[in-house]
C-alpha cells in the first residue's frame, strides 16, 4: 500500500475529494505508523469529545496528515428535547481546533427526556416533523456558523403518521433548512427491502445540488428483513445503486463505513478502491458527455 509522506496544510484540511474511509480504532496505530495513501478520513465526533488521554493526541496526529470530517450521532435533531448547547459547544470548539472540513448528522432522534439511545431512531415523515427538524437544523447551523450535512437513516417500519415519501422528505429537509445532504446508499437499499420503496426512484428524486457526501456500507440479511449492521462488504445491489447516484454527482466524495466485525485495513481499502473505480468511470462518462455537447 502506498505511503503518504506529505503533511496536510491547514488550508488543505478542508479539501475532501475521492473515496475516503471511516477511521476506526483497530486501524489507528497502523495508519499513524504507515501513513497510507488515503484521500480523507471521517471520524465519529462523539469518540473525541472527552478531554485528555491518548484519543485527542491521535486526533491531532491524524489531522496533521489527512483531511478529516466529523460524523455525529448525538445532536438528536428530530427529538422534542431542547438542543444540547453544551454538546454543540464542544463540537464547535473541536472542529475549529482541528480544522475539521465539515460535520454530518442524521435525520433522526437519539434522545428523549434526557435519555440517550444507542440507535438512530427514525421520525415520522410528516409536515409537522419536517417543520420541527428544519427549525432545529437552522438553529444548529446558526450556532456553529456553518452548514452541516444531514444523512438519511435506515428503518424497519413506517409510522402511521408519515404522509410524505421518504425521498421527498429528505429532499425538503435540505431545501428548507439550507443544509447539505449525506446520502447513505446502503440505507436506501435497506429501506427498499424492508418497506417496499423504489430505491431507483429514491435516487432519482434527490436534489443533486444538495448532495455533498455519499456513504457506502454492508448489511446483514435476516431473511424477513435486512439489518443496517455495517459488518459486511458492500452488496452488489448497493454498488448498482451507487453507480446510479454517482453518475448524477460524479464529483461528490464517497466514504466506506465498516463498523462491526471490522476487517484489516487492506480489506477496507479494497472496498474503497472499488468505489473509486466506479466513481472514475462516472467522471469519464460526464467528461465525454460534456465533450459531445460542446462539439
Amino acid at each position: 500500500m502506498a505511503r503518504s509522506t506529505t503533511v496536510v496544510s491547514r488550508a488543505e484540511r478542508g479539501s475532501i475529494a475521492g473515496v475516503g474511509v471511516g477511521l476506526r480504532s483497530p486501524h489507528v496505530s497502523e495508519i499513524l505508523s504507515e501513513l497510507p495513501d488515503v484521500p480523507w478520513f471521517e471520524l465519529l465526533a462523539d469518540n473525541h469529545m472527552a478531554a485528555g488521554g491518548i484519543i485527542p493526541i491521535q486526533l491531532e496526529m491524524i489531522c496533521e496528515h489527512y483531511p478529516v470530517t466529523f460524523h455525529s450521532v448525538g445532536l438528536s435533531l428530530g427529538s422534542a428535547d431542547p438542543l444540547n448547547l453544551d454538546y454543540l459547544g464542544r463540537l464547535k470548539t473541536l472542529m475549529r481546533e482541528h480544522r475539521i472540513a465539515w460535520l454530518s448528522e442524521h435525520i433522526c432522534f437519539t434522545a428523549l427526556d434526557g435519555k440517550y439511545s444507542h440507535d438512530l431512531l427514525p421520525i415520522p415523515y410528516s409536515e409537522e416533523s419536517l417543520g420541527h427538524i428544519v427549525d432545529r437544523i437552522g438553529r444548529t447551523q446558526d450556532f456553529l456558523g456553518e452548514q452541516i450535512l444531514l444523512e438519511n437513516v435506515s428503518s424497519y417500519m413506517e409510522f402511521n403518521e408519515s404522509s410524505i415519501p421518504e425521498a421527498e422528505f429528505v429532499s425538503e429537509v435540505a431545501k428548507r433548512a439550507d443544509c447539505h445532504l449525506l446520502i447513505d446508499v446502503n440505507n436506501i437499499y435497506v429501506n427498499a427491502c424492508n418497506q417496499g420503496i423504489d430505491a431507483e426512484d429514491y435516487i432519482d428524486w434527490l436534489p443533486a445540488e444538495c448532495i455533498r457526501e455519499i456513504h457506502l456500507a454492508g448489511f446483514e440479511d435476516h431473511g424477513d428483513y435486512i439489518l443496517d449492521a455495517h459488518n459486511n462488504p458492500v452488496a452488489d445491489d448497493v454498488w448498482m445503486l451507487y453507480d446510479r447516484l454517482i453518475r448524477r454527482v460524479p464529483h461528490v466524495p464517497t466514504l466506506i463505513e465498516w463498523d462491526n466485525d471490522i476487517p484489516d485495513f487492506e480489506r477496507l481499502m479494497q472496498e474503497a478502491d472499488y468505489a473509486a473505480k466506479i466513481k472514475s468511470e462516472a467522471l469519464d462518462a460526464t467528461s465525454q458527455e460534456i465533450g459531445h455537447a460542446a462539439a
